[in-house]
């Protein structure tokens, strides 16, 4: 060694360079990966946190299109029920106009004046209204249901058990579940053992039905 100009000699610098810290018996890390790991002035990086806000947004379009995905839905769902409903209705006011024309047939085939032409022409009418979904009801032997019958005449009668149609006015029409016009008939109940049996006309209309009925059968 020799001797500075201020007197004083250099010391010798010695480096460490053994991997095994012989006080603590620790792997030693390279000065290089501790100061990647360790920020200016000693402050270790702090890691890049999880981007929940992301995540959350996500979701937040993800419940935002399944919502409009159901109304969607409900939106076709509802305009093929009113156009069904606007259609059965369209169909049911004309058929409508064709029910005193279908018991004047009615009539004429239970007198026997349904013949010819006029049969055929009957006929294909009725089966033209049947396509569009008219159908008839009521009959002979019908337990009375006052949502789809209209009594006109009433009476007692030791030969049924409940009140029961012994007799078709005019037969009803439907579409479908609704109801264009209800049966009219007479209703018979079951007849007490001293009650007398008897024949009660429910109303004017009963007899003018059944005056037309005569009218139409003496033509």
């Amino acid at each position: 060694m020799t001797p500075r100009e201020n007197g004083s000699e250099e010391e010798p610098v010695i480096r460490d360079k053994r991997k095994i810290d012989p006080e603590t018996g620790t792997v030693r890390r390279p000065a290089g990966e501790a100061a990647d790991e360790a920020a200016p002035g000693g402050e270790e990086t702090p890691q890049a946190p999880a981007d929940s806000s992301t995540a959350g947004l996500l979701a937040e379009r993800t419940a935002d299109l399944q919502r409009l995905q159901a109304e969607y839905s409900n939106y076709r769902k509802r305009v093929e029920r009113d156009r069904i409903a606007v259609k059965e209705h369209a169909v049911a006011s004309v058929l409508s106009e064709f029910l005193p024309v279908l018991d004047d047939i009615g009539r004429a085939r239970d007198h026997g004046e349904l013949t010819g032409g006029f049969a055929k022409v009957g006929e294909s009418l009725e089966a033209a209204v049947g396509k569009l979904g008219l159908t008839t009801f009521g009959a002979k032997g019908d337990p009375f249901d006052p949502t789809v019958h209209e009594a006109l005449l009433h009476s007692y009668s030791a030969d049924v058990t409940e009140p029961t149609c012994i007799e078709i006015l005019q037969p009803g029409y439907r579409i479908g579940e609704r109801i264009l016009r209800p049966a009219r008939v007479a209703v018979a109940e079951p007849a007490e053992d001293d009650e007398p049996v008897v024949v009660a006309d429910l109303g004017d209309s009963a007899a003018e039905d059944r005056s037309r009925s005569d009218e139409s059968g003496d033509n």
